[in-house]
Parts: structure tokens; sequence; C-alpha cells
């Protein structure tokens, strides 16, 4: 890697590919990017950064660049495809991480859910011990400075993840997700198989998922979760509005109790996930505790505001599974409170294939209100609408629009929880707003 090269991002407010380039600003290397014009949440830090952000056009490419394209992007692309003309170097993102993390000792977190907030976790934990450097799913990434480790979220759509042959691997769970492309969970699990081969150290996974108990792979795999069988096991937990607090046995022997500020069963299994890292790293469990005391959780995972006395969560969760995850902590965290899910669905295809299992997963909370489906570049319309969903909740009210969010003012002081991966945050934005007004009147 040169650092006269200028290296230009095809889709840099992509939330990978946003903190890639903060990495690579970090190091010392010269980065600009482009994308549409559309505010996204990623590109805050890369303003804050000063990297250039152009919007899309072939103009854009010029002589000596190195590409680094966004795994979105067709090579039909208007700049990827005048780069090819010019014969530049063209990465893709995957391709790119996979040889910067070869550079360090690097450890991949993955899973079906659960990424984002696990690798948030460990590159806290240890970047207050040891200098880390980090890319994190929610588009913050670090280059540090003569980092030892690299901690990388890896994702598994089309099987993006095996460009990754890292040193460790940390695994949350196994389930059927991305239907536009995975045939069956049969196909996912041999994903995740393919994957483990590659590991180069060790496996870190969670042992209360069936499917991974039956990964197989060169390496040891050490596992954590609730059940006795674990090598890493919770144990007297204690949930209460302050967060998780848990013993720790290792292969039966206590090892220490760790509390952490965050809520949900999920994320003592995170933690979990975490301190056996750093157990096998030899790393120091007071500080372990310490940072996990310390960590003030991702971007668009639980993230809270408080609107007057409502209080407002934006959430990733657009699979049934982290639907459950996040209404579980909103159930611990305020358990006086009604909770009020508000979903916008992500992708057609996800929508019908988990249609049943969307509907049972919404009923864990108090009442529930839908947005239309999102449509992006990916799925612009399905065989499925938003009423099919709203029929197969018990708790479903009635779906809204950005234009009229009345109906959710019924549950002015009460928890208000908005979930999905599309657009959700404009739903959002529009009930805080007329919350604000209906306030103001009082």
């Amino acid at each position: 890697m040169n650092h006269e090269t200028l290296y230009h991002f095809v889709g840099i407010k992509g939330s990978g590919m946003s903190a890639l380039a903060m990495i690579l600003h970090d190091k010392g290397f010269n980065v600009q990017g482009s994308d549409v014009k559309k505010y996204f949440f990623t590109q805050k830090n890369l303003e804050e950064h000063q990297i250039p952000i152009k919007v899309f056009d072939e103009s854009n490419i010029e002589e000596d660049m190195i590409i680094i394209a966004g795994n979105a992007f067709p090579d039909t692309h208007e700049e990827i495809r005048r780069a090819k003309e010019m014969g530049l170097e063209i990465k893709r993102y995957h391709d790119f991480l996979g040889e910067l993390s070869d550079q360090f000792t690097s450890v991949a977190v993955t899973g079906s859910h659960g990424k984002t907030s696990t690798t948030g976790l460990l590159s806290h934990v240890l970047g207050g011990i040891k200098p880390t450097s980090y890319l994190i799913g929610d588009g913050t990434g670090r280059g540090e400075k003569d980092a030892e480790y690299f901690v990388l979220e890896a994702c598994e759509y089309r099987r993006h993840f095996l460009a990754y042959k890292s040193d460790y691997a940390l695994v949350t769970n196994i389930d059927f997700d991305h239907p536009d492309y995975y045939e069956s969970i049969e196909d996912v699990q041999n994903a995740f198989l393919e994957f483990s081969a590659q590991i180069k150290k060790a496996i870190f996974a969670c042992g209360d998922d069936m499917r991974l108990q039956e990964l197989h792979a060169p390496v040891p795999i050490v596992y954590y979760g609730f059940d006795e069988y674990n090598d890493f096991q919770a144990k007297n937990i204690e949930r209460s509005t302050d967060g998780s607090t848990f013993d720790v046995y290792v292969r039966g022997d206590f090892y220490g109790k760790f509390t952490i500020p965050s809520y949900g069963k999920h994320n003592i299994q995170n933690a979990l996930g975490v301190i056996a890292f750093a157990h096998y790293e030899g790393l120091d469990p007071d500080k372990v505790r310490e940072q996990l005391m310390s960590f003030a959780g991702v971007k668009r995972r639980f993230t809270e505001k408080h609107v007057m006395d409502t209080v407002i969560i934006d959430d990733y969760a657009h699979h049934p599974a982290e639907i459950r995850a996040t209404l579980d902590a909103a159930h611990q965290k305020y358990p006086d409170r009604e909770i009020v899910a508000v979903f916008q669905p992500h992708t057609f295809s996800r929508t019908v294939a988990l249609l049943d299992e969307f509907g049972a997963a919404l009923d864990m909370a108090d009442a529930v209100y839908l947005c239309d489906i999102f449509t992006s570049a990916r799925e612009q319309e399905g065989k499925i609408t938003i009423l099919d969903l709203l029929n197969k909740t018990e708790k479903g009210k009635e779906i809204i629009s950005e234009e009229d969010m009345s109906p959710l003012l019924a549950h002015k002081h009460q928890v208000v929880i908005f979930m999905g991966a599309g657009d959700v945050e404009k739903f959002e934005h529009a009930f805080e707003k007329i919350l604000s007004q209906s306030e103001a009147k009082n």
C-alpha cells in the first residue's frame, strides 16, 4: 500500500465502506469516495474526518487511483466501468479488507445476528488494553498506530466472509436469513463451515446455538453460553433496570463476576464470547471487567433518546430473532412501561420467507405498528404487502406513514421502538416532531 496513492471508495456511505475509509485515513493514506446525494448516518464520521464525498459520476475516476468498490455495486456501475476502461486497480470491499486484516492478529466476528454489537464490544475491550484497529458494521472504523489486534465484522451475505482467513473467529449464531441468496438453513450452515475451515488459531462460538455445536474446524473451538456443556458458562444471572450481572465459570471452575450496562440475554452471551477470547489471549480479567462496564454500545443498536417523558429507541433489528432480542432488552430495562414496536420490514424476500416468525416476534411488544416494506436497489417489488404481516400479528394496531404518525400519540410517556434496516429513522423523526408539537400545546 502506497501513501501517495489516492484510494477512491465507490459507495463510501455504506457502513463497512465508511469504516474502512476511516481506517485508511487514520493510517495516513489519501482517501476520498462517492455515493448518492441522500444523507446516511455513516457520513457524519466521514465529514468529521474531512474525507471528501462526491456524488456518483464517472468523471470522479482519475489516473493512478486505486478503486475500492462496495459490494452493492455491479461492474456496470458508471465509476467501476470507467475505472476498468482506464486499467485501474479495482478491489472489492471484502477482498481489500481481507488483505488488510492479514497484517495483524485478526479477529473476525460473524454470525447471523449480533455481529455489530459484538464487534463493537470486543473492539472496546481489547482497545482499552492493547493497541487495536477495528471495523464495525455501524460505520465506525479506526486504524490504530502500531496496532496488535485488528477486529473486523465479517458479513455472511453472498459468502463475502470467505475473503477473510483470520487468526481467530467469534461466531454468535447461525440462522436463516438473506433468502434472496441462501437457499436454505443448510446452505447458510455450509457457508459458516467453509468460513470456519479457514481460521488459523481458534474459534469462539456460542454453544447455546445447536447449529454451532455442529461446527468442525482444524483449530480448537471454544464454546460459551448459558448451558452446562459450554467451556465458558454464565450462571447466577441477575437482570435489572441497570444492566446484567453474572458469574463466569470456565470448564466448571469459578472465574469471576462480571457486570454489563446493557440489556437482554443476547448481550450476556456476547459478553461471554469476549471474555472467552480475552481469557484465551491471557488478558488481565480485571481490565476486561472494567472495559465491559464502560461500553456505551454501537450505533442503531438500542440507541435511546427521551422526548419529554417518552422513551424513543432506534434499533437495526430486521430479523425475527433480532426483534425478539430487542424487545427482551426493552422489557428488562422498562418493566413498568408499555413497549410499542414500530417495524419497517427490509426486503420482500425476507418478509415472505419469515412471515409467521415476524408476527410471533413482534407480538412480544404490547402494541405493534407497521411501516411499508422498504424497497432498495436489491428489491423493488415482491409478492407480499405490509398488510400480510399485519394480519400475522395479534398486537398489530395499524399501518402508519411518515405523513401521519398521529396514531402513536396514544402511547405518549411509554417506550416506542423503531426497528428496521432501511430508512425507518424517517418515521422516528416524524414521530419526534409530532410528539414535540403535541407536548407544546399542552
